[in-house]
């Protein structure tokens, strides 16, 4: 019989009731810490008091009127992004899945309106993900996304992750644009180097398509910069932005330039939540905290800890561990035993990680956890590792 929630996922056999900051307490009374944030969500923890006093403040207000009518938090946050971003306009949606969809709708209708109507082409990468709609997994293309759900909606192709000739020969009269996470999560923690980001801008300047940059689990603060493709100097055309900016709560943002946007006018896109006053309270005080320069300072401070711990794991577990990658507070430990397996561990030392593609633990912690919960979460870490390796010797 199937059960009544839908048996789509793998459910690790523990009920979280609780959290605070970094910590996550269960049903049974076992306290974890939370190495993985809700999948890069938690941005700022659990409960953080400025986001419950936002989304309290906005419950006792308005919860939702619907996009009919002017929304005034959402008017606020649009605002702040502008002012702190590239983009000159912002559409807000529930989630990275959601940005995608218009992501891709905006650019096929910009080439439209262009009079360039065969211009629907969208080059993706090996090893994307852009969530699981239509749209996104036909971007992404790998089989264990679009196995069965075909046919798959057309005019998107996949290169072999960091093959420049391959790109340049793939970009034709119908290729409207470009579509890349500056790093890979699902993918393994795969950064794209900044020079590559560079060569990519100058590419779609020089072909006359638009750069889109998917930092859904990579923007917000996780690298020390507001936004991950910050660091190579550049700005994209179109930006899909969710998980850490809700912090917690469902939000989602594609933000754009004017020249990437002008075809959006009434009528081409829509949401009956998407920026709705709860969410966007917090999306609010989410921005106010991550955004400011000190923060990002301090996360780049956790971030070079944690580097540093992880290394020392890799050295005395060469077992289990081969090596870390990632940037900022978006790490991945690069495992030699099975990652499940590293996992669950972690389960048994009552800390969680998240696996990945290519054998990969993704570190995705608060960005302002403590370097006290940063030492406890190495020491952790190594429990795990310790019994790994000890059963694997048994």
């Amino acid at each position: 019989m199937i059960p009544s929630i839908l048996p789509t996922y793998n459910r690790a056999p523990m009920n979280f009731v609780k959290g605070a900051g970094p910590w996550l307490e269960t049903d049974d009374g076992r306290r974890f810490l939370d190495l993985g944030a809700g999948i890069a969500v938690n941005a700022l923890g659990h409960a953080h008091p400025a986001l419950v006093q936002a989304l309290t403040d906005q419950a006792q207000a308005v919860w939702h009127t619907s996009n009919l009518y002017g929304i005034p938090k959402q008017q606020d946050l649009a605002d702040k992004l502008v002012d702190a971003t590239f983009a000159d306009t912002v559409f807000f949606c529930n989630s990275g899945t959601e940005a995608c969809e218009l992501a891709v709708k905006m650019a096929r209708k910009y080439f439209f309106d262009q009079g360039q109507t065969d211009r629907t082409d969208i080059i993706a990468f090996e090893g994307s993900f852009h969530g699981r709609s239509s749209a996104g997994i036909a971007a992404a293309g790998a089989d264990k996304l679009t196995h069965g759900f075909g046919p798959l909606l057309p005019g998107f192709a996949q290169l072999p992750f960091g093959d420049h000739d391959a790109l340049t020969a793939a970009i034709t009269d119908t290729t409207a644009a470009i579509i890349v996470e500056p790093i890979q999560g699902e993918g393994g923690i795969r950064p794209v180097p900044d020079q590559c980001l560079k060569g990519l801008r100058d590419l779609c300047d020089e072909k006359g398509i638009l750069l889109i940059l998917d930092e859904v689990q990579c923007g917000v603060g996780r690298t020390g910069k507001l936004f991950a493709h910050e660091w190579a100097g550049i700005e994209p055309d179109i930006m899909m932005v969710a998980k850490g900016i809700g912090g917690g709560f469902p939000l989602g943002a594609v933000l754009a330039t004017e020249h990437a946007a002008s075809a959006m006018g009434p009528g081409t896109h829509g949401s009956t939540y998407g920026g709705n006053p709860l969410a966007c309270a917090v999306g609010c005080a989410v921005v106010d905290i991550v955004a400011d320069d000190m923060f990002l300072a301090n996360v780049s401070l956790a971030a070079g800890a944690f580097r540093q711990g992880l290394e020392g794991l890799v050295a005395a577990h060469p077992d289990v561990f081969d090596g870390v990658t990632g940037s900022g507070l978006m790490l991945g430990l690069k495992c030699k035993a099975p990652n499940t397996d590293v996992v669950a561990a972690g389960y048994d030392a009552q800390v969680l990680t998240v696996p990945a593609a290519n054998n990969v633990v993704r570190i995705l912690p608060p960005l302002n956890m403590s370097h006290d919960d940063i030492a406890e979460g190495i020491a952790r870490l190594d429990q795990a590792a310790t019994a790994l390796a000890g059963g694997a010797s048994a």
